[in-house]
């Protein structure tokens, strides 16, 4: 199929400012880097096939060591010191951590995921191919779009010689997708050292959201497990000896299920349940898994008192012991004053453009600028990445005309906060 590239932002942008003139709230925009932008897409979309043609899924080992070594060449190509962290948790594989030195004052770091949901084989049935303004694949939106846009758009500063800045920092991380549990720390030790990190995780597609968007906020995550013991005994024979813990797991999710209604800044849903046994017996274990979402610091601890509270008040079958067990996974995102400064700066770069950006104040679904900005100490902004959809589901794709504007995002607001 042919494939058609929008027209160029810079015709758009410098038409308005011609009709309409240049005013304090629309500045023109960086011919210079503008130009650079629409010079890497092409560049860009080449590094994005690349990728995608890598399935790395977050267990696919061998896929995530292949992601790891083009993240990783990419990086030592611009200058960067890079080192590869072996994980200890989960899939073994290589997160790539990147850092430059510069002569300016501010630290920044800039975040992506190497890791996608899709299991192996997934390219036999969701190949990349490009439909007018859509490239599909596996993971192109979320997030090797996001590692695109950083290369290309760290590629065009150090390619201008720009030092603006104490220290550059790149994290690439392998497990997103599945809690981050084993870079979750070194991304929350790393963002502690910084002033700024910019998320690159995707903005939604023009199908789903009037425009495009930088993220204040999204849900940490938790897990509750339920473990109810009882007592077995022989079903037809005996019933009455044994103590059926299926029918008290039962009461106790019946009578968990809407405590967090009352909790500000948590939600509690039961995803999973089985029990253990044959079928001709009465059931001696059951357990449950439930979903915990949490959108304000400690509000996970207050759930956790309300349903101890609420199993220590009753049962329904005598001589049956309930524990619940609540972990937190990853934090809170909230990007608080200082990230919503950062992020109005975004509104400014983009206003250049002639376009809007508007500030998604909060998502269900978690992410590691969580992690990022655990300490508090930097201002974080999460989803610098391209404009897609479909990610976690099917015919995942990127929107090519949001290419230049998110390289020209990146750049500029790496400038304006190096500053």
């Amino acid at each position: 199929m042919t494939f058609r590239i929008p027209a160029p932002v810079s015709s758009i942008a410098l038409a308005c400012t011609l009709a309409l003139g240049t005013t304090a709230a629309q500045a023109a925009p960086d011919a210079k880097l503008l130009a650079a932008a629409e010079k890497a897409q092409p560049a860009l979309i080449e590094n994005l096939k690349e990728m995608v043609l890598v399935e790395s899924g977050s267990l696919n080992a061998e896929g995530l060591l292949k992601m790891a070594d083009i993240t990783d060449g990419r990086l030592k190509a611009m200058g960067f010191k890079t080192e590869r962290i072996k994980t200890t948790i989960g899939t073994p594989a290589e997160i790539v951590l990147g850092t430059m030195k510069g002569t300016g004052k501010r630290k920044i770091m800039l975040q992506a995921h190497m890791d996608t949901v899709y299991p192996a084989g997934i390219l036999q049935t969701q190949g990349y191919r490009v439909d007018g303004n859509r490239i599909y694949g596996p993971g192109i939106a979320d997030d090797k779009g996001g590692i695109a846009v950083i290369l290309a758009s760290l590629k065009i500063l150090v390619d201008a010689g720009w030092k603006d800045f104490d220290t550059l920092t790149v994290l690439f991380n392998t497990d997103e997708e599945v809690g981050s549990r084993a870079s979750g720390e070194l991304i929350a030790t790393t963002g502690e050292q910084q002033d700024y990190v910019m998320s690159f995780e995707p903005t939604a597609a023009k199908s789903v959201a009037k425009g495009e968007a930088l993220l204040l906020g999204a849900a940490g995550t938790a897990s509750a497990t339920m473990d109810v013991k009882g007592r077995a005994a022989h079903a037809g024979a005996a019933p009455e000896l044994g103590r059926n813990a299926l029918y008290e797991l039962s009461y106790q999710l019946l009578q968990t299920k809407d405590l967090a209604k009352d909790i500000p800044g948590v939600t509690l849903n039961w995803t999973v349940a089985k029990a253990t046994g044959p079928s001709n017996q009465i059931t001696e274990k059951a357990q449950a898994i439930g979903d915990i979402r949490i959108t304000q610091p400690g509000a996970e601890k207050k759930l956790d008192a309300a349903v101890q509270a609420k199993i220590a008040s009753g049962k329904l079958i005598p001589d049956t012991e309930t524990t619940v067990k609540i972990e937190t996974n990853r934090p809170a995102f909230l990007a608080g004053d200082k990230g919503l400064a950062m992020a109005k700066k975004g509104q400014e770069i983009y206003k250049e453009l002639d376009r809007e950006l508007a500030l998604a104040p909060m998502t269900g679904g978690a992410t590691d600028a969580g992690f990022a900005g655990r300490s508090g100490k930097p201002a974080v902004v999460e989803s610098f990445g391209l404009a897609g959809f479909g990610y976690h589901a099917r015919d995942e794709y990127i929107e090519v005309d949001s290419i230049v504007p998110r390289i020209y995002l990146a750049t500029r607001m790496l400038q304006e906060l190096a500053k």
